[in-house]
């Protein structure tokens, strides 16, 4: 039996969104599963950031099938959360996962098919002990699916109960536009894209926003950090415990850093004249924009959400701040 009780005034603070025309509100920022949470991790360490994250108003868990290593633990660690001690609150979360990367051998366990999504989604809801998630996600557009097949399997599960709404992540403003106009005349609307999207990465102003808008779509980008690029952990260097000096790392090098070293310092001073560090400018950054729902974040420790929390105390930029870092990031 658990002892944890939410913080009473947990929705006293949290701002909350209405993605695109729907009428489900998100909190500025939601708490990632993809790293941290597998069966590799800590499970108490986990648990401690759902938990704080909860206490601090964030309603909104995003998972994957993949999530861990391995594959499929990130579920599963958060089905026992849910079942030590989030099960009475269940009502007041915003859960939701994804299909579309490799998760089983042969042809059914990637990708956009029928077959492949309505699987990977009774798996998930098993790992997790749920009998729906609220969201439901293609991962990505597949190339040699019809794309009429990946939404009305979308619909399907929808319509079959295994989910409240849909998305789509990683799919370009043509196939956004397309899939939206499907997912429309099936009855079942798209509520949300989530893309990457960060200061350093900002492929979605070329068209996306604007088909977002154009469709009442909200926005979940992740990555806000750039993959530990927009913190202070490089200002001085490259630490030897970090992301970037790990040989094996995919998602950032020493050459990322090197890069951007520049920008990031004077991202930086523009940060403590705001008196905010430069994680909580990139995020609120990002929700400068209507579009923008909310946030995804991820956290290796607890400090790392209260700290973004804390951040949203200011989340308006001048003009001139807006200018400076346009100047930075143009340079």
């Amino acid at each position: 039996m658990s002892d944890y009780r939410p913080e009473p005034a947990r929705y006293d603070a949290m701002q909350y969104r209405r993605s695109g025309r729907s009428g489900l509100k998100l909190p500025l920022v939601s708490l990632g599963l993809w790293h941290n949470f597998g069966g590799v991790d800590v499970y108490e360490n986990g648990r401690r950031m759902v938990l704080r994250s909860f206490d601090l108003g964030i309603t909104h868990f995003d998972l994957a099938n993949n999530y861990g290593p391995p594959p499929g633990s990130a579920e599963e660690n958060f089905g026992r959360m849910m079942a030590r001690d989030l099960r009475p609150y269940r009502d007041e979360l915003i859960i939701s996962t994804k299909a579309g990367y490799g998760m089983w051998a042969g042809p059914y366990g990637e990708w956009g098919s029928r077959k492949y999504l309505i699987a990977s989604l009774d798996q998930s809801l098993k790992r997790m002990g749920l009998d729906y998630v609220d969201i439901f996600y293609s991962h990505r557009p597949d190339p040699d699916t019809p794309l009429e097949e990946t939404m009305q399997a979308l619909d399907y599960a929808v319509r079959s109960g295994r989910a409240l709404y849909v998305g789509l992540s990683n799919y370009s403003a043509d196939q956004t536009r397309e899939s939206a106009r499907i997912l429309r005349e099936l009855g079942t609307p798209c509520l949300i894209h989530q893309p990457r999207y960060n200061m350093f990465d900002r492929w979605v102003e070329n068209g996306l926003t604007e088909v977002l808008d154009e469709a009442g779509i909200g926005a979940i980008p992740f990555s806000p950090l750039a993959q530990g690029l927009l913190t202070s952990r490089y200002l001085n260097g490259i630490p030897q415990d970090s992301r970037a000096a790990s040989e094996h790392s995919p998602f950032l090098s020493e050459k990322d850093v090197e890069r951007t070293l520049g920008k990031v310092r004077r991202l930086n001073d523009i940060a403590q004249a705001r008196g905010q560090n430069l994680s909580q400018v990139a995020v609120n950054w990002l929700l400068r924009l209507p579009t923008i729902t909310s946030v995804l974040i991820g956290a290796s420790k607890v400090s790392q959400v209260e700290d973004v929390v804390a951040g949203l105390e200011n989340v308006t930029f001048s003009d001139e701040e807006l200018a400076s870092i346009e100047s930075i990031l143009g340079d």
